[in-house]
């Protein structure tokens, strides 16, 4: 018996088709992952079964019912969470689930729900005020009010980390009717392999729907499958790197440190200094926090926070959210004054020279950040003459960066109308223009699709190459496997710090029996997402 069954749907915006005489059955009682590249149709397709958006052509029929005509009795039977998920966030916790259970005539009985998603000591919190994964939980847990008989969450996911994502996935399975049926849209392919069917879109179209095992028998399998199915991805050198040329006022030792995950041969390991290593003209350590903590009140977001970065090496923040990891990004680049404790950046203290410390920064925030009411080319005007490059200069700049990042056909598009990934590229075009020696990102690759996400990593490694230092932030722990080195924050503090390999050594001692992973079966290490779990576990005990 199938829950939603879909035959023949189109949809179109002005000139660009959506959905593509779509057909497709939703079986009833199942969880169906919905995957696909930004731009597939995805967040359309959820809206067109929910009766959000009418179809140029085609049939829905949702519970038996018809989503556009039959609204009215169709609302009552689902649960939904859009990607932005309305909470209140001038509402606490607890006001925020009396309204849902206003709004679907539910009474007050949210003993059960707070005690599952571990929100009960925070009731009266308000809902602004709570980390990425705390408001994910909070939002779905609004969702579930009422026992829907049909759950539609679109990225429910994204941004969350690991210890987060696999509650979500826990509160979806444990809290809802064997009859329930869920159509969940995501960006982790590990996700999607736990499901019980794959549906991949691409151009509006259904290019797989089947048991993700019968694709493939591992999540890592699932992905390279996947993106072969989307039309593969070029592993092309980058034109980002290739072009990059650093300012002429910054001095570099001129020889690269070697990499533990970049290098080559037996010798590749690191090794890197307590303290920066400066020279009369020469800096190699071009990153350092020195004993950094942020107070609020009593509670500490950042805990004597202390670190080295040498000078193209791709330093990876690992941690929950409510870590403190964004804390320490905005004091590193002095967004937030630090309670004590400083930063340098090329050696130049952040609290007593910002300006000049900020201007061998490069930064791409978690959110997006632009200018959505500006073009494309607008926003990177802005942001040349804001990191002071001059009138003469700019527009040469601009022209360039436009076709190093492909910006021809979106040039003079609105920022805010660009898919998800065009959007990533462009903050990350408006943080090199320019051409920084130190790169921060936050969370550049979140809600992103698996191929853009790789695009994006190529790109990043080659500057590490050419001798840029990064300092990245991500819930995704493939891409913690390209940082030469990661610190692990919990509670506002580095639980351990290592390359990738050391990591996951320590999590192997501690249990002695985890996953392998398919790239160390031999030497019996965990996978990243395991290690990550293990030592926050570890932590807390």
């Amino acid at each position: 018996m199938n829950t939603v069954t879909i035959t023949n749907l189109t949809k179109t915006f002005n000139n660009l088709t959506a959905i593509n005489n779509l057909s497709l059955d939703i079986e009833k009682g199942k969880i169906t992952g919905l995957i696909g590249a930004d731009g597939a149709g995805k967040t359309t397709l959820i809206r067109l079964i929910i009766g959000l958006l009418l179809p140029d052509s085609g049939n829905v029929e949702v519970l038996g019912l018809n989503p556009f005509t039959q609204k009215p009795e169709l609302v009552s039977k689902i649960g939904y969470m859009p990607q932005k998920f309305g909470l209140y966030e001038d509402l606490t916790v607890i006001e925020n689930l009396k309204l849902y259970a206003d709004l679907k005539n539910q009474p007050y009985d949210f003993d059960k729900m707070l005690e599952f998603t571990s929100l009960e000591p925070f009731q009266d919190r308000l809902a602004g005020a709570l980390s990425g994964g705390m408001k994910q939980k909070l939002g779905l847990a609004c969702t579930l009010l009422g026992t829907p008989e049909f759950l539609l969450l679109d990225e429910p996911s994204v941004g969350v980390d690991p210890i987060s994502r696999r509650d979500l996935m826990k509160m979806v399975r444990e809290m809802i009717s064997p009859e329930t049926t869920v159509l969940w849209s995501t960006a982790y392919l590990d996700e999607a392999h736990s499901f019980d069917t794959a549906v991949v879109l691409d151009k509006g179209k259904v290019i797989y729907n089947g048991k993700p095992h019968d694709l493939a028998s591992t999540p890592q399998e699932f992905e390279e499958k996947v993106i072969e199915l989307m039309g593969g991805y070029k592993n092309e050198p980058s034109k980002i790197a290739e072009n990059y040329t650093y300012n002429k006022t910054f001095n570099f030792d001129p020889s690269p440190q070697p990499s533990p995950t970049r290098g080559e041969g037996e010798n590749s390991s690191i090794s890197l200094p307590n303290s920066p290593q400066k020279g009369k003209d020469v800096i190699t350590c071009t990153v350092e926090a020195d004993k950094l903590e942020k107070k609020y009140g009593n509670f500490y977001a950042v805990k004597n926070n202390s670190f080295c970065i040498n000078r193209g090496e791709i330093f990876g923040l690992l941690g929950p959210n409510g870590a403190g990891k964004s804390t320490s990004f905005k004091m590193m680049c002095g967004l937030t004054k630090p309670t004590s404790g400083t930063a340098r950046i090329m050696g130049i203290d952040i609290l007593k020279n910002p300006a000049k410390a900020r201007s061998n920064l490069g930064y791409m925030a978690q959110k997006f950040s632009l200018y959505g009411q500006l073009t494309v080319r607008q926003n990177l005007q802005f942001f040349a003459a804001a990191y002071g490059i001059g009138l003469l200069d700019r527009k040469k700049r601009v022209d360039e960066i436009i076709e190093v990042f492909d910006f021809q056909d979106v040039q003079n598009q609105k920022s805010e109308d660009l898919p998800l990934g065009f959007k990533q590229r462009l903050s990350l075009a408006c943080a090199l223009i320019h051409n920084p020696p130190i790169l921060f990102l936050d969370e550049p690759t979140s809600g992103v699709d698996v191929i853009a996400r790789r695009e994006f990593w190529n790109h990043i490694t080659s500057l590490a190459k050419k001798g840029v230092t990064i300092l990245v932030t991500t819930h995704f722990m493939d891409e913690a496997e390209f940082c030469d080195r990661i610190s692990l924050f919990y509670k506002g503090e580095a639980i351990a710090v290592g390359t990738p390999d050391e990591l996951k050594r320590q999590a192997a001692l501690l249990n002695p029996s985890p996953k392998s992973s398919p790239a160390r079966e031999e030497e019996g290490l965990p996978t990243m997402e395991d290690t990550f779990i293990t030592l926050i576990k570890e932590s807390e005990e």
